[in-house]
């Protein structure tokens, strides 16, 4: 059997639906090709027990904002934004409320510490000021090292006008915080711990580093980019992230995308040092001018590419991309609402929620993942989604959803991990009880969702939610390799667009709508 098309996309996660919409808009006719029976990727809701649904990521991005409105998303779906958007939860049972307005927030931190109350504006504007500027480089193409085109040399001038007219200050700060450890960033404005530790984890969640690691302030600023806010995103959507990902399939499909599921690819054809289509493991052979992978670059280069068309160095390369994953998903059903110590209104629930009350704490739990140990006291960032959409769980009860981090890929000793996941599931009661006592009494139903299983579930190599360890040596020019960080690859024809390219990060589909751009221009260029 064969087939052709203009263009095949490897799966239909988000980046790869917003992929294929930009390249429909410019008049190729995209075929995307997935294994799973469903659309989305991680986009994607568990149902882990009879009339429970749980939400696969706890927040949406945020989508950018340039994709959901070419997309029309806003119209297939009900964002919904909680205010206020995190409640960081303290171990002498008081919370620590980060609503959006950042007088409010202050006046939340005043109890902890005048002195940080009254630095939290501040911080806020200058996180407003450098996410700003880190923004422009996230919808910019990496330039090219050995021989930029003039276009991006253009774009650099541009880029070094933006950073003066930062001014002294702020772009001292820049340079500065980006090789720093979060820890070290946090102690400049604040002094409370668990204010140090809130803000902190947004240079840790989903990566192998801790708030000590050299180089967290760098994750902390590119996450500032997406939202300034310290406590980051809480976005979600009614009926959870696959009503998300049944939205941006709709708007896909409306500018005739084919998207054909259940169709795993096994390997992609090269010719002549040129990709010329794809086969499917069932034998099925589909012809196109150019493969676009949505899978992650080790998965692309490795199990879809046939080792004799790729430079050995190039290879070691890709060998070396980091790809360490350490968080779990752990869902728990609830026949009732739990109380939180310190949280007297339930309404502060609505947002996300964490446990990692010290800059300690954090680093603990990071240390114990470095030697393939189950943290005891891991950190957590979870979400009660069921108090904005309670159509996720059956009438009065609750669902709630649990990042779990640091949760190693491998523990040391044990031949499977499997022999481990109801330890995990313990800890993790075991800590949400000290911080809501009676927890333990609400439990109907528990999921757990190890690093392994988001691997072998939802094709995430080692676990790595964002495609690859996102770190100060691979990102922007280097992610996911010094030299090809322009959506291209070593083999004419040949492109990448999923979160192991720039700017990567959780799911604003940015790596879709740049690599479209790109390929776009490398296709249309190719035809004349």
């Amino acid at each position: 059997m064969s087939g052709s098309a203009d263009v095949i996309i490897i799966g239909a996660g988000h980046n790869g639906l917003v992929t294929a919409f930009y390249l429909a808009k410019a008049g190729l006719r995209p075929l995307i090709l997935e294994s799973r029976d469903a659309t989305g990727g991680c986009v994607a809701n568990e149902t882990f027990a009879p009339g429970y649904q749980a939400p696969l990521a706890n927040s949406i991005g945020p989508l950018r904002p340039s994709v959901a409105r070419d997309m029309g998303i806003g119209r297939a779906v009900t964002f919904i934004r909680p205010d206020p958007r995190l409640v960081a939860l303290d171990a002498d049972g008081r919370a620590l409320v980060f609503a959006a307005d950042p007088a409010r927030t202050a006046e939340a931190i005043r109890p902890f510490s005048e002195k940080d109350a009254a630095n939290y504006p501040e911080f806020c504007a200058v996180l407003r000021r450098l996410g700003g500027f880190l923004g422009d480089l996230l919808e910019m193409t990496p330039p090219d090292i050995d021989s930029p085109a003039a276009g991006e040399l253009w774009e650099l001038l541009k880029t070094g006008r933006r950073f003066r007219s930062l001014g002294k200050k702020d772009s001292f700060r820049l340079l500065r915080w980006g090789p720093m450890a979060a820890a070290d960033l946090v102690s400049e404005f604040f002094e409370t711990d668990l204010l140090q530790a809130a803000v902190a984890t947004r240079g840790v969640f989903g990566t192998a580093q801790g708030p000590w690691s050299a180089g967290s302030g760098a994750v902390l600023l590119l996450n500032a980019a997406i939202d300034p806010m310290p406590g980051g995103s809480s976005v979600t959507v009614k009926g959870g992230p696959a009503a998300l990902a049944k939205g941006i399939t709709e708007a896909v499909r409306s500018v005739g995308v084919q998207i054909r599921t259940g169709a795993r690819v096994a390997r992609v054809i090269v010719e002549e040092d040129r990709a010329t289509g794809v086969i499917l493991e069932d034998g099925t052979e589909i012809r196109a001018r150019a493969v676009i992978s949505n899978a992650d670059p080790r998965r692309t280069f490795l199990d879809l590419i046939d080792a004799v068309n790729l430079d050995p160095g190039f290879m070691t390369k890709v060998r070396n991309f980091r790809m360490r994953g350490t968080v779990a998903k752990v869902h728990l059903a609830l026949g009732g609402l739990p109380s939180f110590a310190g949280v007297a209104n339930p309404a502060d629930l609505h947002g996300r929620l964490i446990i990692a009350p010290g800059i300690d704490y954090l680093e603990r739990s990071f240390d114990a993942s470095k030697y393939g140990e189950i943290p005891q006291h891991p950190f957590l960032d979870f979400t009660i989604p069921t108090l904005s959409d309670p159509s996720l769980a059956p009438m009065t009860k609750h669902v709630l959803s649990a990042h779990v981090q640091f949760v190693p890929y491998k523990v040391a000793g044990a031949t499977h991990w499997d022999q481990h996941r109801s330890d995990l599931a313990a800890v993790v009661l075991r800590t949400l009880e000290q911080y809501a006592p009676g927890i333990g009494g609400l439990v109907e139903a528990t999921q757990v969702l190890l690093p392994s299983d988001l691997e072998r579930t939802y094709g995430l190599t080692g676990g790595q939610i964002y495609h690859g360890e996102p770190a100060l040596d691979q990102l922007f020019t280097m992610r996911p390799i010094l030299g090809w960080a322009q959506y291209r690859t070593p083999i004419e024809g040949l492109f990448l667009c999923g979160s192991g390219t720039h700017p990567g990060g959780g799911i604003t589909g940015a790596s879709g709508q740049n690599a479209a751009r790109e390929i776009t221009k490398a296709l249309k260029s190719r035809r004349t």
